[in-house]
């Protein structure tokens, strides 16, 4: 196969032509000459075998799909798990064109629209012998929906009404009204899960069971060891009735909250793949004979979430913002444009958003609340707080004061939150940055205990993902993806107009006329869309990386054997434990 080069002037997910900026220009000028490639560039369709080990900051929340909410909880569960069926790299949700048999090797409409009938691949087992039936398609939806779970997927389930099941091999999915994306709804929300597993569990008790820590899925590959806070291993089902994985093992090698000592490990050569480098991180690559970088379209976004509940007492609302004129006043004092230009180069540009250039349904034509710290500050004087001697302002004996949370293993969020704190300053806010280990990060989320947090964001394929971070259905939950706990009526009208739209076009027009609304309402300050870059080593051969989940094609990655090295070949030599790591602790 020709090797393709990735075009520096303009990524796949429609980048503007940009030059770089100081140091990185070089960098990525080499990186483009020698090692940056299409992710494709080393499939093969022969060979398999070998290790890959992954470097990373953050450990998974869960192990359990309905639970599960980080990006490297995701990595892990959707190796081990699986489908109904799965989206095509087309990233098409609209109707059923798009997606690729999994569990389910066939399906079946009926004349009215209003049901599917699966039919499951009689061949699927699960990792302990037994084999998928239709119970376990009823069962995994129905704990999915049971709000006793609390499951962040759920809103993702409200258009099915039920499933039942025709026999052994035929779980039939029954929906309460037409939509454009029925069939996304029903074969890829939700992973499937072992009835005989879970099912014996007391859904109110599930989520501190410790049978969560050792998953048992259908996947092409099989959980091994999981070590908090140090490494998470997976190996290749040899029984898997598509194909085992080609990859013997894959493990997350973890450094808790120390993004330096993750991306060091992949630099030394002791982790085979990077999935976060920085612009800092180029010039080191550009000198390695053995990392190579792979820049891909990505659905990934960045924003500050306003928590709509006061941190003290998340009963009440929040005293500051409450108040949707006060959080425009605030997203009109960002400079997201000089931000973004600071802290991640042209690595990055300011988001659109709620969603990602790459979308289908994303409309780049949506006015943005604009930069104007004169305007900033009218609006604040209009609503009673007046500046004092010390230059921030104060309303009724209250300081306009509150907090930015990141979590301690992104430096690009520290780096943000400290230039916000500034440009909040001018306009007569203080603030403060607090940074807290990630697991720290995602428990004050989940009990809404922060005023304002810097989010990463991984976004769905499907544009009705929206509703777990920002519809009223996960607001007022705990354990939901809505952290800020915002509701608004108007927009959830809009969202549910979009999803029973019958055409692109449509869905298209409706899903912009939503994204107005919240842009407008200002529920969050949106600051950035990454190019998504990924550092990895030579020898491992690729499948294509998927714009909303590089993992998504992992079970056919491989290591040829004329380029196993001795991790490849080593059995328990590589997973670290836990008090082998330096866990670097926030001040």
């Amino acid at each position: 196969m020709t090797n393709q080069k990735t075009d520096p002037a303009r990524s796949a997910a429609g980048f503007p032509r940009r030059r770089l900026l100081r140091g990185a220009t070089v960098a990525l000028a080499v990186l483009t000459a020698v090692v940056i490639t299409s992710c494709a560039e080393k499939t093969r369709t022969s060979g398999g075998g070998g290790t890959l080990v992954i470097s990373t900051a953050s450990d998974a929340d869960q192990l359990f799909p309905p639970l599960v909410v980080t990006v490297q909880g995701r990595q892990v569960v959707e190796q081990i798990f699986e489908p109904l069926a799965d989206v095509s790299d087309s990233l098409n949700v609209f109707g059923d064109g798009g997606f690729l048999p999994r569990l389910a090797d066939s399906w079946t409409w009926a004349p009215d629209s209003m049901s599917i009938a699966f039919h499951l691949d009689p061949r699927a087992r699960w990792h302990d012998g037994k084999p998928v039936h239709a119970r376990d398609v009823a069962f995994t939806i129905s704990l999915c929906k049971n709000p006793a779970l609390a499951a962040p997927i759920a809103p993702l389930l409200s258009n099915i009404d039920s499933v039942t099941v025709k026999d052994s091999l035929t779980p039939v999915f029954w929906f309460r009204s037409r939509s454009a994306q029925q069939f996304y709804d029903a074969a890829t929300v939700a992973l499937i899960l072992p009835e005989h597993v879970y099912g014996a569990i007391p859904v109110a008790s599930l989520a501190s069971s410790d049978v969560l820590r050792h998953p048992i899925g259908s996947g092409r590959f099989k959980f091994k060891s999981w070590v908090p806070n140090a490494s998470i291993e997976i190996v290749s089902n040899p029984d898997h009735y598509r194909a085992p994985a080609r990859l013997a093992r894959v493990i997350w090698t973890i450094s808790p909250g120390d993004f330096n000592a993750a991306a060091t490990r992949f630099l030394a050569g002791d982790a085979d793949l990077f999935p976060s480098v920085r612009a800092d991180m180029l010039p080191e690559i550009a000198k390695s004979h053995t990392a190579r970088l792979i820049e891909y379209p990505g659905f990934k976004f960045g924003y500050m979430v306003f928590n709509m509940r006061d941190p003290a007492n998340p009963k009440l609302p929040h005293p500051l913002f409450r108040d949707a004129a006060m959080r425009r006043a605030l997203t009109m004092a960002v400079d997201r444009a000089s931000l973004v230009r600071n802290v991640f180069d042209s690595l990055a540009i300011p988001s659109i958003g709620p969603t990602v250039r790459a979308m289908a349904t994303a409309d780049t034509t949506i006015p943005q609340i604009p930069y104007d710290p004169q305007g900033a500050m009218r609006v604040l004087d209009s609503l009673g707080w007046h500046t004092g001697a010390d230059g921030i302002r104060v309303r009724s004996g209250r300081t306009l004061a509150f907090t930015i949370m990141v979590p301690s293993s992104s430096k690009d969020r520290e780096k943000l939150a400290v230039l916000m704190q500034d440009q909040f300053k001018r306009v007569g806010a203080k603030v403060d940055v607090l940074s807290v280990e990630p697991n720290v990060f995602e428990r004050q989320q989940y009990a809404h205990k922060f005023d304002g947090a810097i989010e990463a964001w991984l976004a769905d394929p499907s544009p009705g993902g929206i509703r777990e971070s920002w519809g009223s259905a996960a607001a007022h939950t705990e354990g939901s993806k809505n952290y800020g706990d915002y509701a608004n009526a108007v927009f959830d009208v809009q969202v549910d107009s979009a999803l029973h739209a019958t055409t692109r076009p449509t869905a298209r027009a409706l899903f912009s006329r939503a994204f107005r609304t919240l842009i407008a309402d200002a529920p969050a300050i949106w600051l950035f869309e990454p190019r998504n870059m990924v550092g990895v080593n030579e020898r491992i051969h690729l499948a294509p990386l998927r714009a909303d989940a590089w993992w998504a094609h992992l079970a056919d990655w491989y290591v040829p054997a004329d380029a196993q090295i001795a991790r490849d070949r080593a059995v328990d030599e590589i997973a670290p434990t836990a008090d082998s790591q330096h866990v670097k602790r926030s001040n």
